[in-house]
């Protein structure tokens, strides 16, 4: 399929499955009797959005281009997208709009030093840079004792780098490292779905998406809800082969860089005064000493 048509495709996807999770009394509309499919009808999201049904109907067929911003904004109202799938939803249609001139091509760089320096300043927090493919940059040692199973995994051994998306949902480990695999399945699809937005063109992330739709029975079910998310924060619960459960808080941040790269620097840390802050401790204690060529082996040998 080539870029154009994907780009319909991931328009029309979205705009249904959206258009599906609506019910009419969420909507403020009758709820009727008869329905055949679950959500609003699209004569229903047009009248909402104060647009005809054939355009409406248009809209969803993937013709977005040269849509106004109102117009997308009203229809963004309508289907209640909330602010992460109102900019998907912006960027899909920046993407659709024929270009003046050839977008300079996003190249991946590395991190400046002084972007090193304050990873490595961070002690008692794990931190690291990632890009949109989710591909991990640069990190600190305290991020790479945490990741241990990560970077001792397969799918970061064949790539040379690691990648969470990979190892989320390609090592079948992951699922014990992670309390709630489910769910970081689900935020890990739904950033692909956002970066992919953004960068239609980045043949490196379609491929990333081929590879984890031919090889992830739940990467496919992940995708195929068509969910996005770009705001990265919230509390994960892992499971950790030396230190044992640990629940931190995250917080991602957006990084820009020369060439148009998109990073985003994530930190990681405890609440002060819990069993997870000293199972850190514990772990900075031992990163500390080793630098950054720690892995779950050295770690259960120390």
């Amino acid at each position: 399929m080539d870029q154009q048509g994907g780009n319909r495709a991931d328009i029309r996807d979205f705009l249904v499955s959206r258009r599906a999770k609506i019910t009419p009394e969420q909507a403020g509309l009758p709820a009727g009797t008869r329905r055949r499919v679950p959500g609003l009808r699209r004569e229903e999201v047009a009248v909402l959005a104060g647009v005809s049904t054939e355009w409406y109907t248009r809209l969803e067929k993937g013709h977005i281009s040269g849509v106004s911003e109102d117009v997308l904004a009203a229809v963004a109202q309508a289907l209640h997208l909330d602010e992460d799938e109102r900019t998907y939803l912006f960027d899909l249609a920046k993407s659709a709009r024929p270009a003046r001139r050839t977008a300079p091509r996003r190249k991946d760089v590395d991190v400046p030093p002084r972007v090193q320096w304050m990873l490595d300043s961070m002690t008692m927090a794990c931190a690291f840079v990632c890009n949109g493919r989710l591909d991990v940059i640069a990190h600190n040692a305290l991020f790479k004792a945490l990741w241990a199973p990560m970077y001792d995994s397969p799918t970061t051994r064949e790539h040379g780098r690691a990648n969470l998306a990979r190892y989320i949902f390609l090592d079948p480990g992951a699922q014990h490292y992670f309390a709630d695999w489910d769910a970081a399945c689900a935020s890990t699809a739904a950033l692909l779905h956002a970066e992919a937005g953004r960068e239609p063109g980045d043949r490196a992330l379609r491929e990333l998406i081929g590879e984890l739709s031919t090889l992830s029975a739940a990467f496919r079910t992940h995708w195929a809800a068509h969910d996005v998310r770009i705001h990265h924060d919230g509390t994960k619960r892992l499971r950790h082969p030396v230190v044992g459960d640990l629940e931190l808080t995250y917080h991602s941040l957006g990084l820009p860089l020369p060439n148009r790269s998109a990073h985003v620097l994530t930190v990681y840390c405890a609440e002060p005064g819990t069993a997870s802050e000293e199972a850190l401790r514990l772990l900075a204690s031992w990163a500390a000493t080793q630098g950054s060529t720690s892995s779950s082996q050295h770690l259960q040998h120390d």
